[in-house]
């Protein structure tokens, strides 16, 4: 509900804080005192269109604040767990909007920005008003469904609605979803199979690029060590005869040395001697190549058991190469990496078995969908004929109030239109509209077109009362009701008011002595003159007061003795 409303500067409001509380509250006051302002206050904080009209004049800005309790369960709080504002049970939650002078606004939510928009969607949640020029809430027809339902239909059996329209929706999305995939899958067929044929054959493997390049590296190292082993051997042992090699050379060096040496057998030639240097010298020569021989003999012996252990594979290695390169390349073609092949065949694959299963696929999705239109048809159809016996018991209900309401010659009617089949949502199969027909003769219409602002606003009663206690809305807020009537039909409408207020917090912007009567609270609306400005203001009035307003509603400008004797009178019952 309403607990508090502060205005700034709008109109001939400068400063106002007003505290509301629960049951029914009237405003009162002289005509041109500043209720409408005060309900226009309200709108803005609502989400209702501003204009620089409203800012108090000599003011840059205007302001509105409105503060209201709602319970842990209320609607409202999935909204703004959806708009990320913060909420927490047992807090205020504030509305706020500020009016600039160029006609442009600003809106906040328990001080998180918010769009206007945004501000109207959670205010409807909170507040319905019902007034002489504009009517919110019942006037919209696409709200009356939604209050029969809350009337007189079971919420399981709207849930199985709701529930089979989603299903049938699920359906008809898969069976559109595979009609897509065929019909592109069709216009690329050709393509799908070259490129399955293609890379079947590649046949890549998961990681294989890895293992590839790994062996190849192995390989071509094999290959530079087996290439310099060879090398090396050939120069050892060369098969060119023109080029001896070194064992040749080191051969032929000792068998020259060689002739230096005696004979066997002779001792030294003439002139030398055993010590003879020169002699000694072509000896260790001679050892030292034979040790030369002996060392190139293991070093050759070595390098061939070398060149023998060698594992490369000069044609593993092209085979390894040319598989790697035939990857790349298709990865490249494909515009994917190589590790991604084998799942772009199996994508592929599958494509091409979906195209060639295709058919059996959609009849499938076909039976399944005719399947979920017939489920979704049967509970609205359960539904529709639930709402139709709703229709005619809220008519009944809405009718034997509004007699005492001075409608006693109006027709109410509950309207089901049924709507075609591509209208039909998780809400069911018909559309649901209030008719009225205000007098005899009349064929039922539109509410906002046939009734007058009085008229809708105590038609509004009517259905609230019979709704009392089913609609989440909080505050219900009432201009003029009594526009029209006096007398009877405005006490009935009093007591009625109060009746609903035991439900749902009631305001009641009224002229009528007995719907002020009827009230739990009281506040006056009146000008001040201060500074030489016009101000409007309102303050709760107590018991003495009250009676003295009472009597002046009654009585007009000269409030007397009798009218403060009937304005007792009227109070008497609420004291």
């Amino acid at each position: 509900m309403l607990s508090f409303l502060s205005i700034r500067d709008v109109v001939l409001i400068e400063t106002l804080d007003l505290a509301f509380h629960a049951g029914l509250t009237a405003l009162t006051g002289e005509t041109g005192a500043g209720k409408s302002i005060l309900l226009d206050s309200l709108g803005l904080a609502l989400g209702e269109r501003a204009n620089a009209g409203l800012i108090r004049a000599g003011a840059a800005e205007a302001r509105v604040t409105a503060s209201f309790e709602v319970p842990g369960d209320h609607p409202v709080h999935a909204i703004l767990a959806e708009l990320d504002i913060p909420s927490e049970p047992g807090e205020p939650l504030i509305l706020r909007r500020v009016v600039n002078g160029d006609g442009r606004s600003r809106a906040w939510v328990s001080d998180q920005p918010v769009g206007v928009g945004l501000l109207r969607r959670i205010a409807t949640t909170l507040v319905e008003i019902q007034g002489q020029h504009e009517q919110m809430g019942l006037a919209d027809p696409t709200s009356h469904r939604d209050l029969l339902d809350a009337f007189g239909v079971r919420p399981a059996l709207r849930a199985e609605v709701t529930r089979c329209f989603a299903a049938w929706r699920e359906a008809r999305t898969a069976l559109e979803a595979a009609r897509r995939e065929m019909a592109e899958a069709a216009r690329e067929e050709e393509w799908l199979r070259h490129t399955v044929s293609e890379l079947s054959s590649l046949a890549p493997q998961p990681d294989e690029e890895l293992f590839l390049a790994e062996q190849r590296q192995a390989l071509q190292r094999n290959e530079r060590r087996g290439a310099a082993v060879a090398a090396a051997l050939a120069e050892l042992t060369p098969r060119d005869r023109r080029n001896q090699g070194p064992a040749a050379a080191l051969r032929a060096a000792s068998r020259t040395l060689h002739k230096l040496l005696p004979a066997p057998g002779h001792g030294p030639a003439e002139g030398e001697t055993d010590r003879d240097p020169q002699q000694i010298g072509a000896n260790e020569a001679l050892n030292a190549l034979e040790v030369a021989e002996t060392a190139l003999a293991d070093a050759e012996s070595l390098l061939a058991r070398l060149a023998a252990d060698q594992d490369a594979d000069p044609q593993l290695l092209e085979q390894t190469e040319e598989r790697l390169f035939a990857l790349r390349a298709a990865a490249r073609k494909f515009d994917t990496t190589v590790t991604d092949l084998p799942d772009l065949l199996q994508r592929l694959v599958q494509r091409l078995d979906a195209l060639e299963s295709g058919t059996a696929r959609l009849d499938i999705l076909e039976a399944a969908l005719r399947e979920a239109r017939t489920a979704f048809e049967k509970a609205g159809a359960s539904l529709t004929e639930a709402r139709t016996k709703a229709a005619r018991k809220l008519e009944a209900a809405v009718i034997a109030e509004l007699k005492p309401l001075k409608l006693e010659r109006a027709r109410f009617v509950a309207e089901l239109s049924p709507l075609a089949p591509e209208q039909w949502s998780a809400a069911g199969m018909e559309q649901v509209t209030f008719l009225l027909a205000a007098n005899p003769g009349q064929p039922p219409g539109p509410l906002g077109k046939v009734a007058s602002g009085g008229e809708l606003s105590r038609l509004m009663l009517a259905i609230r009362l019979v709704l009392a206690g089913r609609s989440a809305i909080g505050t219900l807020v009432f201009d003029e009701i009594d526009s029209g009537v006096g007398g009877a039909t405005a006490a009935a409408i009093g007591e009625r008011l109060h009746r609903l207020a035991q439900d749902m917090q009631v305001l009641a912007v009224t002229h009528s002595p007995q719907v002020a009567a009827a009230a739990d609270h009281h506040l006056r609306i009146g000008k001040i003159v201060r500074g030489g400005q016009t101000q409007t203001s309102a303050a709760p009035l107590p018991s003495d007061a009250r009676r003295e307003e009472i009597a002046r509603m009654l009585a007009g400008d000269v409030v007397t003795d009798a009218a403060r004797a009937a304005a007792a009178s009227l109070l008497e019952p609420r004291s």
